[in-house]
């Protein structure tokens, strides 16, 4: 699978940048660098001069590909998040027992990330930091309405859109499918940042993770198939 997903092409929707970065050697390390940055210094602090500085280019150049930092954010996120579609879809090609489809869709959801060296232009394991840090920030702030009418959130919503057909196969008459799925992955992103910064708010099993394997039976809990 990981040479498969090497190979995958992740589309971004346009409205989020000005020129695809992946049209250009530069609009690639604006990217590759500026992930770099962002899980070195905190989006805070991040700023495109800081950004220009690294690449050894100018503001001006960065800004004729990402109109600010938000948006910058906003592609990282949706890179992401069509990456994690892909990844859920292989965890759970050509399997027919749905059970077991769920519980490969939510172990990919919700386990650590490495990095897959055969892209890149991401280090997918600083983008899972930023995601798990800074994604909320994409969404929570006065101009949700307006990005989600350009398609800012269409990648989330299609992970969560997947899962959540995967648990009506099993239960029909589940009513929260998609609330399941999306308090999943966000609540998983929090208790990985427990786990790192503030580990009395999680809880720290050696040698298992537990973060996965609490998300596991959260959900065959929820939806009624534990231990089958």
């Amino acid at each position: 699978m990981d040479k498969l997903l090497s190979k995958i092409d992740i589309r971004v929707n346009s409205s989020v940048y000005k020129k695809d970065p992946t049209s250009s050697e530069l609009g690639q390390r604006i990217v590759r660098n500026g992930i770099d940055l962002m899980d070195e210094i905190g989006f805070e602090e991040f700023t495109f001069k800081k950004l220009s500085s690294v690449i050894k280019s100018t503001e001006a150049s960065i800004y004729r590909y990402f109109e600010n930092k938000h948006n910058l954010l906003a592609y990282f996120t949706m890179w992401y998040w069509g990456w994690m579609d892909h990844k859920v879809f292989m965890a759970t090609l050509n399997i027919t027992d749905n059970h077991i489809k769920l519980r490969n869709a939510i172990k990919t959801l919700t386990q650590e990330v490495v990095e897959d060296r055969g892209i890149t232009m991401v280090n997918e394991a600083k983008l899972h930091n930023i995601v798990i840090q800074n994604a909320s920030k994409v969404y929570l702030c006065k101009q949700v309405a307006a990005d989600n009418e350009h398609g800012f959130f269409t990648a989330y919503k299609d992970v969560v859109e997947r899962v959540a057909g995967i648990i009506l196969e099993i239960r029909q008459d589940f009513k929260y499918p998609h609330m399941l799925v999306s308090t999943i992955i966000e609540g998983a992103h929090h208790q990985r940042f427990f786990t790192e910064h503030l580990p009395r708010l999680t809880d720290v099993l050696p040698g298992k993770d537990a973060v996965t394997s609490f998300y596991v039976q959260l959900m065959e809990r929820e939806i009624g198939i534990e231990g089958k």
